[in-house]
C-alpha cells in the first residue's frame, strides 16, 4: 500500500519504518524544517553543545524490549536525571526525598520517622481526592505542596491545581530515602549522537520518502491509500467544534562561560518567578567537555494558533469537546490517528514507541486479513 504519514516525530518515524520493512511505500511529511518533532536535537553553532531545542528529553523505561529497540538506532549512554528546585532562596532535591524532607523541616529523620511525619501532615478527605490539589495534600500535606507543587503547577498548566486531574501527580513520587534519581525506571539514558540522529536512522529505508517544510493538504492524498495522522486531533477536523486546549513553551536562550547552575535542571517553585525551570544542556552529555555553556529559561503558555503544542490539557471536571472529537474520529475512513497529538494524550517517549509498534502491527494484521484499518486503536 501507499501510506502518507503526517508528522516526522518519534511516532510517525517508527510507524513509517515498521510498515516500510514489510514492503509498503511511505511518504513521510512534516511542516517543520527538521525531523524528530519536539525531541529534535542539534549542535549549538557557537559552543558545540548538543541542544534539546524544545526542552530536555531523558529516555526512561522499564520495558526491556523497547530499550533494546531504540538502542538499535544509536547508543544510549546511561544518564541519571537529578532535578533541583529553588524555593524562597533555598535549593532542594526533587523528587521529594528524605534529604528534601530533612532540609525543609530542619530535621534529622530516619526513613520510618520521616514517613510517620508526612503521614501526620497529610490532609484527610472524607472522600477520595478529586483533583491534583487534593491528591497532593493527601500525600504530602500543605507545607510541601505549597513549596514544591502549587506554584510550579500553576505556571506549568496555566490554571489552579484544583482544576487538574489527580492522575498528573503519578509523575511526582515521594521517597523516604536519599535517592534523588528523578525517575525510578530500570533503563535510563540519552543517545550519544542526539535524538535527531536516532530518528534519522529509524527512517533510513528505501521505501520511505521524506518531505520537510510540507504542510498537509488534500492534494497530497491523490496517490495515497491510507493516512497516518500524528498532528493535532482537532486540526484534522479544521477545529469545527473549537480548539482543544494545549500548553506551549517559550525559551530564552543564554550563553555563558564555565558552568551556569551546576546541574541540568533547576525548577523554580515560587509563583512570582515567571519561568518554570532553567535547563543547562551540557549537563545532559557528561561524557563531553565544554569551556562554555548554554542554558534555557522555560516559560509555559497557552497554545495559540501559531504556537507549537506540547501538552494536552485535561481538566478535572470536563472533557466534553474532546469526547465529541473522539466520536467523530471513530467514523473517519482511510485515516488512523496516532501519537500524543493525534490521540490527545500525554505519553512519555517509551510509550510513544511501544504504541507506534503496536499500531503498525494492527495495521499489518488488518491488511493480511483483508479487513478495514481502524481510525483509532486503543492500547
Amino acid at each position: 500500500m501507499d501510506f502518507l504519514i503526517v508528522g516526522a516525530g518519534l511516532t510517525g518515524a517508527i510507524i513509517a519504518r515498521e510498515l516500510a520493512c514489510k514492503g509498503h511505500n511511505i511518504t513521510l511529511i512534516d511542516q517543520r524544517d527538521h525531523i524528530a518533532g519536539n525531541c529534535h536535537t542539534q549542535r549549538d553553532t557557537h559552543t558545540g553543545i548538543m541542544e534539546h531545542k524544545y526542552g530536555p528529553h531523558i529516555f526512561h523505561t522499564d520495558d526491556e524490549a523497547i530499550w533494546q529497540y531504540i538502542n538499535q538506532f544509536d547508543q544510549f549512554n546511561p544518564y541519571v536525571n537529578r532535578v533541583k528546585a529553588e524555593f524562597q532562596g533555598q535549593v532542594y532535591s526533587l523528587p521529594i526525598n528524605l534529604h528534601t524532607i530533612n532540609q525543609f523541616f530542619k530535621k534529622n529523620f530516619h526513613p520510618r520517622e520521616a514517613k510517620e511525619w508526612i503521614e501526620h501532615l497529610a490532609v484527610q478527605f472524607s472522600l477520595q481526592p478529586k483533583n491534583f490539589e487534593e491528591q497532593a495534600l493527601s500525600l504530602i500535606g500543605s507545607e510541601l505542596y505549597q513549596a514544591f507543587l502549587k506554584g510550579y503547577t500553576q505556571k506549568q498548566w496555566g490554571c489552579h491545581p484544583s482544576e487538574l486531574p489527580k492522575t498528573i501527580l503519578k509523575r511526582l513520587p515521594i521517597r523516604f530515602n536519599y535517592n534523588d534519581n528523578y525517575f525510578s525506571h530500570t533503563f535510563q539514558g540519552i543517545p550519544l549522537h542526539g535524538y535527531t540522529h536516532v530518528v534519522n536512522n529509524i527512517i533510513q529505508h528505501p521505501n520511505i520518502s521524506l518531505k520537510l517544510n510540507t504542510v498537509y493538504k488534500n492534494s497530497l492524498t491523490q496517490t495515497t491509500q491510507h493516512i497516518i495522522w500524528t498532528g493535532q486531533l482537532d486540526q484534522w477536523f479544521n477545529f469545527k467544534l473549537g480548539r482543544l486546549k494545549y500548553r506551549s513553551l517559550r525559551f530564552e536562550k543564554e550563553t555563558a562561560d564555565g558552568d551556569f547552575q551546576g546541574t541540568a535542571v533547576m525548577n523554580y517553585s515560587d509563583e512570582h518567578i515567571p519561568y518554570t525551570r532553567i535547563s543547562e544542556h551540557k549537563h545532559f552529555t557528561p561524557w563531553e567537555n565544554f569551556t562554555q555553556t548554554i542554558y534555557f529559561k522555560e516559560y509555559s503558555k497557552e497554545c495559540g494558533p501559531e504556537d507549537i503544542p506540547y501538552y494536552p490539557v485535561h481538566l478535572a471536571h470536563s472533557d466534553e469537546m474532546l469526547n465529541k472529537y473522539l466520536e467523530l474520529a471513530k467514523t473517519e475512513k482511510n485515516v488512523t490517528f496516532a501519537g500524543r497529538l493525534g490521540t490527545y494524550r500525554y505519553m512519555d517517549m517509551d510509550v510513544c514507541i511501544k504504541e507506534a509498534i503496536l499500531l503498525s502491527q494492527h495495521i499489518l494484521c488488518a491488511l493480511e486479513d483483508k479487513t478495514a484499518i481502524k481510525s483509532m486503536y486503543h492500547f
